[in-house]
C-alpha cells in the first residue's frame, strides 16, 4: 500500500518549495501509531504539538478538523503509522517569520512498519554514537522538524546487530536513542533522561511517566553501565528491550516485562 497524503486536507494538494518548512525546518510534527481508527496517545499528541506550537508562536491547527483528517487518511488500516506536520507556510525570503502565518497542515498515513518479535522477547543492541546533542537548545523536547543530528547519529552505523543508536549530550549525560526515549532502572530506582537541554519529550515517555514510581534525572554513561535493566519506549514501536549498549549487556528485567504486558493488553503493541 503507497503512502496516502493530503496537503491542507486535499489529497491532491502541493507543498510550495517555498514553504518555510521545506526552506528552514520551520515545523513541528507528530508520529501517531493509530489502530482500528483511533490513536491510543492521541491526547499526549496533541499537548505536545500544542506546546510547540506555542514555543514556536504558531497557529495551532483546528483539532477538529485534524483528527477527521487523520482518521480519513488511516481509514481501512488496522495499524497505522501517521504522521501529522504543521509548517510555518509560505513567508518572505529570509529567516524572518510572516507576521500573520497561514500554517500548511501535511497528513500521511501507511501501515504501521512491523517491529520483530525477537526486539520485544531478546532485545535490541544499541550503537554509541559519537554524535552529540547540542546543549543548551532552545528548542529542547519538543517535535520540530529539524532532525539533523539524530540524522547524522543514524548515518554512523550500517550494522544490522544494531537497531538504534545511544546519543549523549555534549557532557557525556545518555539522552536517548535516535528515535526513542531511554529508560533505566538503576540502583532500584526506574529513571529517565532529562529532556529540558536537549532532546524530545516524547509521548511514550509520558505515557510512563504517568504510572508514577520514574525519576527524571541526568544519568552519565558510565552510570547508565551499571543499570540493573534499559528499555526504550516510543509511540509506534512500544517497550523495547535493550540487551546489550555497545560492550555492555543487560538482564531484561521485570519493569520491562510488566510494561510490555499492560501496553500489549490496551493494544498498543504487538
Amino acid at each position: 500500500m503507497t503512502t496516502r497524503t493530503s496537503v491542507d486536507g486535499r489529497p491532491d494538494g502541493m507543498l510550495s518549495p517555498h514553504d518555510r518548512g521545506v526552506l528552514y525546518g520551520d515545523a513541528l510534527f507528530e508520529t501517531m501509531l493509530f489502530v482500528g481508527g483511533s490513536a491510543p496517545l492521541w491526547p499526549r499528541h496533541l499537548t505536545r504539538l500544542a506546546d510547540g506550537c506555542a514555543r514556536l508562536r504558531l497557529p495551532l491547527p483546528d483539532l477538529a478538523a485534524l483528527a477527521a483528517e487523520c482518521a480519513a487518511r488511516s481509514d481501512g488500516i488496522a495499524r497505522a503509522v501517521v504522521r501529522v506536520t504543521v509548517t510555518r507556510g509560505v513567508g518572505e525570503r529570509g529567516y524572518a517569520p510572516p507576521r500573520e502565518p497561514r500554517p500548511t497542515l501535511i497528513v500521511t498515513a501507511a501501515p504501521a512498519p512491523v517491529v520483530s518479535p525477537s526486539w520485544y522477547a531478546d532485545g535490541v543492541r544499541l550503537y554509541e554514537c559519537e554524535t552529540r546533542y547540542a546543549t543548551p537548545s532552545a528548542l529542547a523536547g519538543i517535535k520540530h522538524a529539524n532532525r539533523l543530528e539524530q540524522v547524522i547519529a543514524r548515518a554512523e552505523w550500517d550494522d544490522a546487530d544494531f537497531a538504534e543508536g545511544l546519543m549523549c549530550d555534549a557532557h557525556g549525560r545518555a539522552i536517548s536513542a535516535t528515535s526513542a526515549n531511554l529508560f533505566a532502572r538503576i540502583d532500584g530506582m526506574l529513571a529517565t533522561p532529562s529532556v529540558e537541554r536537549c532532546g524530545v519529550a516524547g509521548v511514550a515517555r509520558a505515557q510512563v511517566l504517568s504510572g508514577g514510581d520514574v525519576v527524571v534525572r541526568d544519568i552519565g554513561i558510565e552510570e547508565l553501565r551499571s543499570a540493573d535493566e534499559v528499555f526504550l519506549t516510543s509511540s509506534l514501536r512500544g517497550i523495547v528491550p535493550v540487551a546489550a549498549i555497545g560492550a555492555t549487556t543487560y538482564a531484561i528485567g521485570t519493569t520491562t516485562r510488566s510494561l510490555q504486558a499492560q501496553w500489549r493488553a490496551q493494544g498498543w503493541m504487538i
